[in-house]
């Protein structure tokens, strides 16, 4: 398939739709509760998402829509044969909602199940982070590089929502021991925009034990532009049709990280 899209455009729809997030106006009634504990969705995600879909549709009408919100238009994971859209229309609600102001939209497009291009934008702040398969990534248009640092050479990220049941025992151990090796460590609440800081070099590591695609998908492409690494904990390939664990980082950081999951996991 001789794939063509309009990244400009579609970058443009993401700065409109992250626009949208920053200029909200919360009210109780804007928020509910979903599955699982600590999961919530506010009239905004739903919204923002419908907008998405209703643009990038308009631009590349042949793809399908992979979002986290059960809006209309919104496949799911049963059209990533051809071009799909991974869309997190906020990610990071909670943060979103306590007005925190680290949260983005995140749009990713794979075509065969093979991520092409990510964007991730947090207007809080005015940072696009984007990146196209075969030309680098870049934030608001400055390329940015994974340096090969390990854990003593930087800071160490890590999620946890409460609502993956995650296997927490095991993840904050390995966090105590990112602490102990590394300068600091970070959880900042909204996966896509922690993954992108290690693309940026501002992070040697985000570790996160599930995740939905829609969360890394953007992130995932961006990272593997700079020329970090994002896997699985196991070394295997992340999924895009279904929930996986994250694991993106500087090379060297990458294998300090799986040492120590291997330990902890070997302690329990």
């Amino acid at each position: 398939m001789d794939i063509k899209v309009d990244y400009k455009a579609v970058e443009e729809i993401v700065r409109r739709a992250g626009m949208r997030m920053k200029e909200a106006h919360l009210s109780s009634d804007s928020v509910q509760h979903k599955a699982g504990a600590a999961n919530f969705v506010t009239s905004y995600d739903v919204a923002i998402q419908k907008f998405l879909i209703e643009e990038l549709h308009r631009i590349v009408p042949e793809a399908a829509f992979f979002g986290e919100e059960e809006t209309e238009g919104n496949t799911r994971e049963k059209e990533l044969d051809g071009l799909c859209f991974l869309i997190d229309p906020i990610d990071g609600t909670t943060n979103f909602m306590f007005r925190y102001n680290y949260s983005c939209v995140s749009v990713g497009l794979a075509y065969a199940k093979e991520m092409i291009a990510g964007f991730v934008y947090n207007p809080y702040v005015d940072e696009m982070f984007t990146a196209v398969r075969g030309n680098g990534a870049y934030l608001n248009g400055r390329r940015i590089h994974v340096p090969d640092s390990g854990l003593e050479d930087g800071i160490a990220s890590f999620g946890c929502a409460r609502y993956n049941n995650s296997d927490t025992d095991v993840l904050f151990r390995v966090v105590q021991e990112m602490f102990n090796r590394s300068l600091a460590v970070r959880c900042g609440g909204s996966a896509a925009l922690d993954l992108c800081r290690v693309a940026a070099g501002a992070s040697v590591v985000y570790l996160e034990m599930k995740l939905n695609p829609y969360d890394y998908a953007a992130a995932s492409i961006i990272i593997e532009e700079a020329g970090g690494v994002i896997a699985q904990i196991d070394g295997s390939k992340i999924t895009l049709d279904k929930p996986c664990s994250i694991l993106g980082a500087a090379a060297k950081a990458a294998d300090e990280v799986r040492d120590i999951i291997k330990e902890e996991i070997q302690k329990l």
